[in-house]
């Protein structure tokens, strides 16, 4: 740590679609929460006024009043309400801040922000400038995918090729990265939003009956899979769902078997598994050998979706793996970056962006 940096603080920000980490080193993990804002509707020339965020944001949504609004900053993985990223980003700060430490805090901090592969030159600016805004110092732009295999701990300066799999809220990546850099990625505004309103439109059209995303989610996370499994390992076959008839207006309660989500959730994860393979069709051969060996690394929430690793290694014929922790992979490549300043200088985005 150089003598300036003991007067500012570093943090690592994965600045997910649904979901966003926050981390310290030596502090570890202080945020993770749903990337939500509540705010009054703003009026010309005024901005709303800011009611909560993540949690408490999320748990207004579907039952705001009028003046209130339920504000998603980021949709597949891009910022798609600036002012609402700034204000989030400015909620992660102030976290920050409220950290306690040996020296004072002189410095405005700096982060490492991790951001998708597949989106533009002009959102990765947009994601720099709304941090900027916020008030950090200096923004770091680093591909999630790299921010992924350092998470997991690969080493990822080797000359070996590994391919991950990173399965989210917004959207999926795929990449196969070697040398410090990524030599092939996919990337697919297909994931688990899209599986949560994939759910919402199953039991509309087989049941008449309209349930709100976060009860999709619910549903998702309880009996959610992609494969069929051993009965032993399946956990619950059933559940009750409440939502409203859509013929008669009046609430309603059905059955949804874990069958049934697995029949709504089988386009995207078919689509998952094709792109998959398509990147290893196109992977130089040296690469695909090591990837073999090495095994498919998952990552991400829906990673942990039942089933989810046998059908891409049955469809690869390839061992694949789940991350240790799968969900946090991405912030913690993030802090292990802020400890490795030279590696940190080697793999940011830069060309006026990083």
């Amino acid at each position: 740590m150089s003598f300036l940096e003991k007067f500012s603080l570093s943090v690592g920000i994965d600045l997910g679609t649904a979901n966003t980490l926050m981390a310290v080193p030596g502090k570890g993990i202080i945020f993770d929460e749903p990337t939500v804002i509540a705010r009054q509707k703003k009026k010309p020339g005024q901005p709303g006024k800011i009611f909560a965020f993540g949690k408490k944001a999320k748990k207004m949504s579907g039952r705001e009043p009028q003046q209130i609004e339920v504000i998603e900053p980021l949709v597949d993985g891009a910022i798609a309400d600036f002012d609402a990223a700034v204000y989030f980003l400015k909620y992660l700060t102030s976290l920050a801040a409220e950290l306690p430490s040996r020296w004072p805090r002189l410095l405005k901090p700096r982060a490492v922000v991790g951001v998708p592969t597949g989106i533009t030159g002009v959102e990765k600016r947009a994601v720099r400038s709304a941090a900027l805004s916020a008030g950090f110092a200096r923004v770091f732009l680093v591909e999630e995918p790299m921010l992924t295999a350092i998470g997991v701990g690969l080493n990822i300066e080797s000359a070996a090729g590994n391919l991950l799999v990173d399965i989210g809220g917004g959207t999926t990546e795929i990449a196969v990265v070697s040398l410090g850099g990524v030599v092939l990625n996919r990337y697919l505004k297909r994931a688990g939003r899209e599986m949560d309103e994939s759910i919402v439109n199953f039991l509309r059209m087989k049941y008449g009956v309209l349930i709100g995303l976060p009860t999709a989610e619910e549903i998702k996370i309880k009996i959610g899979s992609v494969l069929p499994v051993s009965k032993k390992d399946s956990g619950l076959e059933a559940i009750l769902v409440k939502g409203r008839d859509l013929e008669t207006g009046l609430p309603k309660a059905i059955k949804i078997t874990k069958e049934e989500i697995r029949e709504a959730l089988s386009p995207i994860a078919q689509e998952i598994v094709a792109q998959v393979k398509e990147i290893l069709e196109e992977t130089p051969p040296e690469l695909s050998a090591d990837i073999s060996k090495r095994g498919i690394v998952l990552s991400g929430a829906c990673s942990l979706l039942e089933g989810m690793e046998q059908l891409i290694s049955q469809a690869t014929k390839i061992p694949v793996w789940t991350a240790k922790n799968p969900n946090t992979s991405v912030v913690l490549g993030c802090v292990k970056l802020l400890e490795n300043e030279k590696l940190l200088k080697k793999i940011r985005i830069t060309g006026g962006i990083g």
